[in-house]
């Protein structure tokens, strides 16, 4: 039982000693060629895994990117929308009261730009830590883009028909 295969035809003189060698060579080097291909493979498909992480990367990279650079875009067009349409001659005497992020802040106003601001004609935009006047429709196009830009909108007022109190006349003096 001890006797390999080759052994018992080396005995029977079916194989001779040079063929057996021969044929244990031819053996052995397709052993070592299966080996080397399984290391290569093995190679090949890790560096496919790693090629596939790194596109993985760039994409995802490429993605943060261009999300910061629609972003930059976007803070220029509202800028751009504020520095364009904003109401520069609105200072006055009457203190008008707003909140910003649960911080009460004031600007003060004149008589018509208070009147106008408190119809929602126009609106208060908040552009690096300055507060801007701007009329309403501009206030809309810049709420489409960032929302958190709009500090104050009152909605445009619109007197009802119905209005019992419109033939009265408002007093001057009274000041909400």
């Amino acid at each position: 039982m001890g006797n390999s295969l080759l052994d018992q035809l080396k005995k029977s003189g079916l194989v001779d000693e040079k063929k057996a060698n021969k044929a244990q060579k031819a053996k052995h080097k397709q052993a070592k060629k299966q080996r080397q291909n399984r290391a290569i493979d093995e190679d090949r498909l890790q560096l496919q895994q790693q090629q596939a992480e790194k596109v993985k990367r760039d994409r995802e990279l490429n993605l943060q990117r261009k999300r910061e650079a629609d972003k930059r875009a976007i803070q220029a067009q509202i800028r751009q929308l504020i520095e364009l349409n904003q109401i520069t001659d609105y200072d006055g005497d009457i203190a008008y009261n707003f909140t910003d992020n649960n911080i009460i802040k004031s600007i003060y106003l004149s008589e018509q730009v208070h009147r106008l601001l408190s119809q929602g004609q126009l609106a208060i935009v908040k552009l690096n830590e300055h507060y801007k006047l701007v009329p309403t429709a501009v206030a809309e196009k810049i709420s489409q883009r960032d929302e958190t830009t709009i500090v104050q909108c009152n909605s445009p007022q619109q007197e009802s028909e119905d209005d019992d109190y419109a033939d009265y006349k408002v007093p001057d003096d009274l000041m909400w």
